[in-house]
C-alpha cells in the first residue's frame, strides 16, 4: 500500500497530515476530502524530530530532496520536492 501511495506523489508540492509517536513511519492513504496524504511517524513531535523523520523518509523513498514549506509545528504540513 505504501508503494502505491508514493507512486501517486508526482506533484512538486503536496499536503501532508502527520500523526507522530507511532510504531513506524509510513504513508497510510490519500485523503480526498482534505486533499492531503495521511502519514504516521515513529518520532515524537519534540525538538523537530518528527519533521526530520519526515524529510528523511521522503528523501529515501522518492530519491529526491524535500523541504517543509509550512507547518513546522503543526500536524498539517506543506511539503516541496526539490
Amino acid at each position: 500500500m505504501e508503494r502505491l501511495s508514493l507512486i501517486k506523489i508526482t506533484e512538486k508540492i503536496f499536503r501532508l497530515i502527520v500523526k507522530p509517536n507511532q510504531t513506524e513511519t509510513r504513508i497510510l492513504k490519500y485523503d480526498d476530502a482534505r486533499k492531503a496524504y495521511r502519514m504516521i511517524v515513529a518520532a515524537p513531535p519534540e525538538d523537530n524530530k518528527a519533521n526530520k523523520e519526515i524529510i528523511l523518509f521522503f528523501k529515501k523513498k522518492l530519491k529526491k530532496n524535500v523541504a517543509i514549506l509550512s507547518g513546522m509545528s503543526s500536524r498539517e504540513k506543506l511539503i516541496k520536492v526539490l
